[in-house]
Order: structure tokens, then C-alpha cells, then sequence
């Protein structure tokens, strides 16, 4: 008996890195999964390794900040499972164009402001909104967003993707508060770096090893560690969890700023006589 086992899930941003790992695992865990992605291929991809190794999924194409395709993401869903118990918001526009172009306020464009929260935020509340009276009906279900530790700390660029992941975090809090007593949690998990696909493309190594340095677990994550959480969170295990941010990070967040520097002086104290 799988963790999710007769569940039913929805996984925006499924085609690759988080989304897919996490596709993967819910099927492995006994649910069926519909892979939602605005790559066509990379959804029929997962999809169809997830059928061919006996699991149930589809492939839904969506562009999240359009609510007509998320509302018929939602439809397909339903009609083909006949019923949604899980939704994994996960995608966003983690594309070089917009890691390169999101920079501090002064040089914003308001295009590329706008455009992170059409899709990083509003893309969050909308899958919400098509999920939630399927949830209701069948006596509620777990919704899990993807934020990340950039809304918990100041950066010197992605500005508008930080903000639009702040948002997703308070959204959440008032998903979890209006329906929690129709059955339905939200929580959010905030990852760190994560090595997938799009962060290969945009992380340096200067800045992926000055990253580690900070991580109490001493390495960067893997779309597994993501998966795990989300997968605890989707099942009945967490079923007294609700309204909450987790940080996904190896504790990179979790201590002071001069960590890597004892750790790298092997300095014991931070007092001196």
C-alpha cells in the first residue's frame, strides 16, 4: 500500500527537475498523477514513463497564468481520474531570459515584473481556485505550493521572483485558513538550491560552492529531497499540518552570517579574551 495510494494529483511544472521527480514518486506511491507542463514533450515524457512502469498518468499541457488552461487542466484531470485529492503548485518561469533580465528595482522592467507574477503567483491562487470545489466535494485534500528561500531573505537580483514567491507564502496561510474546515490543508515548501535542470543552467560553480559552505548539510539538494517533503505533506501522515512555510535547504537559512567563516577558520567561539 503506497503513501498516496487511491489519490489523485495534479503536479504543475511536472515535465522536469522538482515536478518530475515528484510525479514520479507519487506514482510510485500509488496515486495517479496528471503531469502539467507548458512543455508538451517533456509532459508526455513523464507521463509515459510513469504508464510504462504500471503507474496511471496523463499529460496536460498548461500555461499557468491563463485561467482557462488551468481551469481545463483541471477538467481533464477529473474527467480521466474522477476525482482530485492532491495539487502540487510548482511551476514557475525559471527561464535564463528571466533569471537575466529580474535584476534589482532601479533597472526593473515592469514586463518582466508583471510577467513573474502572472506566472509564478497568479499561476499559485488560480490552480487553487479550479482545485478547491473538486477538493470540496470529495471531502477536501492537501495542496501544496513551491515558494522558495528567496522570499525569506534579501538577494541582489530576481527581485520580482522573490516578491511573487513571498506572495505564494501568505497566499497559502489564507488557502489553509478559509477551507480548513472543509478538509482541505495548504502548506508550502521553500527550497534552497536545488539541482535541477534550470539551476545547472544559471548557478556558476563560485556560487554554488559558496552556497554549500552555508548549507549545515554539506551539499546542494536533489529534486528528491523536494519530493519527500511534498509527498509527507500530500498524504494522510501530515493530516494535523496546515498553513505552513518548510524550508527545504540543508539549513542554509537557519544560522548566523559568519558560519562558513568558522567553520572554514576552525574558529570554536566568536568571543575573545
Amino acid at each position: 500500500m503506497g503513501r498516496v495510494s487511491g489519490k489523485v494529483a495534479i503536479v504543475t511544472g511536472g515535465g522536469s527537475g522538482i515536478g518530475r521527480a515528484t510525479c514520479e514518486l507519487f506514482a510510485r506511491e500509488g496515486a495517479a498523477v496528471a503531469v502539467a507542463d507548458i512543455d508538451e514533450a517533456a509532459a508526455k515524457e513523464v507521463a509515459d514513463g510513469i504508464v510504462a512502469a504500471g503507474g496511471r498518468a496523463l499529460a496536460v499541457t498548461v500555461d499557468v497564468g491563463s485561467e482557462e488552461s488551468v481551469a481545463a487542466m483541471v477538467a481533464t484531470t477529473v474527467e480521466a481520474f474522477g476525482a482530485l485529492n492532491i495539487l502540487f503548485n510548482n511551476a514557475a518561469d525559471t527561464s535564463m531570459h528571466m533569471m537575466v533580465n529580474d535584476g534589482p528595482v532601479h533597472t526593473m522592467d515592469v514586463d518582466i515584473w508583471d510577467h513573474a507574477m502572472r506566472v509564478d503567483l497568479r499561476g499559485v491562487m488560480l490552480g487553487c481556485k479550479h482545485a478547491i470545489p473538486h477538493m470540496i466535494a470529495g471531502g477536501g485534500g492537501s495542496i501544496v505550493n513551491t515558494s522558495s528561500n528567496q522570499s525569506l531573505a534579501g538577494d541582489m537580483s530576481q527581485t520580482a521572483y522573490a516578491a511573487a514567491k513571498a506572495g505564494i507564502n501568505t497566499l497559502s496561510m489564507s488557502v489553509a485558513t478559509a477551507y480548513g474546515r472543509q478538509g482541505i490543508r495548504c502548506n508550502v515548501v521553500s527550497p534552497g538550491l536545488i539541482w535541477t535542470p534550470a539551476s545547472q543552467r544559471a548557478c556558476p560553480q563560485e556560487i554554488v560552492d559558496e552556497i554549500v559552505k552555508h548549507s549545515l548539510v554539506p551539499r546542494v539538494g536533489r529534486p528528491d529531497d523536494l519530493a519527500f517533503t511534498v509527498l509527507f505533506l500530500a498524504s494522510d501522515e501530515s493530516s494535523y499540518i496546515t498553513g505552513h512555510v518548510i524550508k527545504v535547504d540543508g539549513g542554509q537559512l537557519a544560522h548566523l552570517p559568519h558560519y562558513a567563516f568558522m567553520n572554514e577558520s576552525g574558529m570554536k567561539t566568536t568571543h575573545q579574551e
